[in-house]
């Protein structure tokens, strides 16, 4: 790239950033919009299970599919699809995406979907055999929490998730995939808080749209960006107050803590855009997206966490941007939805929630 193009797509993307961190920062209920379905061509269908919290959350693509990506950092995935995301490979549009809990069982939800969409004839093309629906999925582990662990999201909690999805507000909190989600696990369970669902977006004046919707169930701690301050975690002995990972980590104290236990854990999330975007670009708008998990999450991307981020790119809005740019703003909202998960949840099982502790950023109250 010449000097010049490259000075204007560096200066093009710091504005980019400003602009998302401006925004961001005075957020609240009424200026996040609808969340994640702020981005046209995106529904939203969430299913809560009552034998147990934990459920299902579906993105549903509208019309024939629009290309995904994926980025799985942490050390203990549990997916579905995802190799089919890599640009080397052959399909180049996701019909769905689905986060559920219940661990590996939780997988089978996105069966549900793959039904939901069969009837309706949507999917990949494969000629006389009719269609084949691309439904990428990841899942988190809540099969400790609140409950029978032999509860768990089945295809039939996908496909009423995907009957119950609209292009309205995202509910928040103890609800479908992040029902179960605890956060705050690197001192042990008893020290862990509640947390859930939580989603983002922002609009750029010339129409450009990124948002976030995101279940975290991690080991660490949620950190508000714009400040820097715990918003929910691993708490101090006496559960009163939060004790910050950070310095756990910093003075030893973790050191006689037992490890994550594998699997025991994970933060996922789909980040998606209007913008038209290649598969290529919009697996770097997933990566790039997953240092909002880190600047969010501390520590994030552990042995015992599988963080999985997908990105979609709907292609609505008819203006150019670079993917870089795209990336940006994305790894902004994520960090936002992290927050907001925490902020959002409720007080469940015997685990506090950061609006009990008094511990929820003012711009969310």
């Amino acid at each position: 790239m010449h000097k010049p193009a490259l000075v204007l797509a560096v200066c093009g993307m710091l504005v980019a950033m400003a602009v998302a961190q401006s925004t961001l920062a005075q957020s609240n209920s009424a200026s996040r919009g609808k969340g994640l379905t702020e981005v046209e061509g995106l529904k939203v269908g969430q299913i809560t299970l009552t034998e147990r919290p934990t459920g299902c959350t579906v993105v549903l693509v509208d019309g024939q599919g629009v290309p995904g990506g994926v980025s799985q950092r942490g050390g203990a995935p549990g997916t579905r699809e995802t190799d089919l995301l890599d640009p080397l490979n052959l399909v180049d549009k996701v019909n769905a995406i689905v986060l559920a809990g219940g661990s590996a069982y939780g997988l089978d939800a996105s069966q549900g979907v793959v039904r939901y969409l069969d009837e309706r004839k949507i999917g990949w093309d494969v000629g006389a055999a009719g269609v084949v629906p691309i439904v990428p999925s990841a899942i988190l582990f809540d099969l400790g929490f609140g409950g029978d662990p032999t509860v768990r999201p089945t295809a039939d909690c996908g496909y009423k998730a995907a009957l119950a999805a609209t292009d309205g507000p995202v509910q928040e909190g103890n609800v479908g995939a992040g029902a179960g989600a605890t956060i705050g696990k690197v001192a042990g369970r008893d020290r862990s808080m509640k947390s859930g669902i939580g989603s983002a977006a922002i609009r750029l004046p010339n129409g450009l749209t990124v948002g976030a919707i995101v279940a975290v169930n991690a080991v660490g701690d949620v950190i508000d960006p714009t400040t820097g301050q715990v918003v929910a975690g691993v708490r101090t002995q006496d559960g009163k107050a939060l004790a910050d990972a950070r310095k756990l980590l910093r003075d030893g104290s973790l050191m006689q803590a037992a490890a994550p236990r594998a699997g025991g854990n994970t933060t996922i999330a789909v980040v998606a855009t209007n913008a038209r975007l290649s598969k290529v670009e919009v697996n770097r708008v997933a990566l790039m997206a997953d240092d909002g998990l880190a600047r969010a999450i501390s520590p994030s991307h552990t042995i015992g966490d599988g963080d999985t981020v997908f990105a979609l790119a709907t292609g609505r809005w008819t203006g150019q941007v670079d993917a870089s740019i795209v990336g940006a703003l994305a790894a902004d909202v994520l960090a936002e939805a992290i927050v907001r998960a925490a902020a959002q949840a409720d007080s469940l099982g015997g685990l506090p929630s950061a609006r009990q502790l008094g511990t929820v950023p003012t711009r969310l109250r």
